[in-house]
């Protein structure tokens, strides 16, 4: 596990993964990201690579190969090598090996960066492709946090707010963690904000598509900050575990998404799927907000 600190944030990252791991408030103690309680959820902020969510029925097709991918990749599940260490920043790597190649047929190098600046974390990422031939790729984040006013017995935990305040949709979750067709109005109350309670999630994730908005806001119950997200990625996911009056909630920017139910085309004509040419490189970023 490695630390970062300045004067208001500490943060640490495991090299397993490269996985956010806690971002704690130096002044008061209080940690913002989820403990991984196994009992709710056991991961903190996962990285998704080379895919964001799931394949239909866990494998897809490429150049008339089939191959085996279970949901959001394997990047999460592996040990990175740490590149870089400065006062304020880390830089994680992860290329392919073997076993990577039997599942993902593209050889990559993916970097995972951590750069922290008063009261911000920046996490950056950065996709190399390493082959001969055009690589497709997905890459998302996953990070969880914890309700500002959560207390089991009571259903409300507090409020999102976007940099947009109506007409936005989201596509909803069908079967075996793909999508169908059917999008549906995110059920914002008057002021634009989208509630948080016990039975928000009951519908799983909402998957907000197309660039619709550019920042998340958690609120605690009396409506004040408590910290935020802005990202570039066109897609972002907003789940809790569904029925199980779980302690945090996840905001997630992807650039990627899963399938639609029933896909059975190519890999590379996936929904939001991103190619690279021999030797180039894919570059994006999001930044953590806390409230202080």
């Amino acid at each position: 596990m490695k630390t970062l600190s300045n004067q208001k944030l500490t943060i640490r990252v495991a090299e397993h993964g490269a996985e956010l791991s806690g971002i704690v408030a130096n002044a008061t103690g209080k940690e913002y990201l989820w403990q991984a309680d196994p009992a709710f959820w056991k991961r903190h902020s996962p990285v998704l690579f080379p895919i964001v969510g799931s394949v239909w029925n866990a494998e897809y097709r490429y150049a008339g190969v089939t191959y085996p991918l279970s949901q959001h990749g394997f990047a999460r599940d592996m040990d990175f090598t740490l590149e870089r260490e400065t006062a304020n920043e880390l830089l994680f790597v992860l290329e392919d090996t073997a076993d990577t190649l039997r599942v993902y047929p593209f050889p990559f190098r993916l970097e995972i960066g951590y750069r922290l600046t008063e009261n911000r974390v920046e996490v950056l990422w950065r996709v190399r492709n390493r082959g001969e031939r055009t690589m497709h790729f997905q890459i998302g984040a996953h990070p969880a946090f914890y309700y500002p006013d959560y207390v089991a017995e009571r259903p409300e935990r507090g409020y999102m707010a976007f940099d947009v305040k109506e007409g936005l949709v989201y596509r909803a979750l069908r079967e075996k963690g793909c999508v169908g067709d059917e999008v549906r109005p995110v059920p914002l109350d008057p002021d634009g904000l989208l509630p948080l309670n016990i039975h928000t999630f009951d519908i799983d994730t909402f998957i907000l598509e197309n660039s619709q908005i550019r920042r998340v806001d958690l609120l605690d119950l009396e409506k004040r900050l408590v910290l935020s997200l802005c990202f570039t990625a066109p897609v972002v996911g907003l789940w809790s575990p569904p029925r199980k009056n779980a302690p945090f909630v996840c905001i997630e920017p992807w650039y990627g998404r899963c399938d639609r139910a029933g896909y059975t085309g190519s890999y590379e004509e996936r929904d939001w799927v991103w190619h690279l040419e021999p030797g180039e490189v894919f570059d994006a970023s999001y930044t953590i907000e806390i409230a202080l």
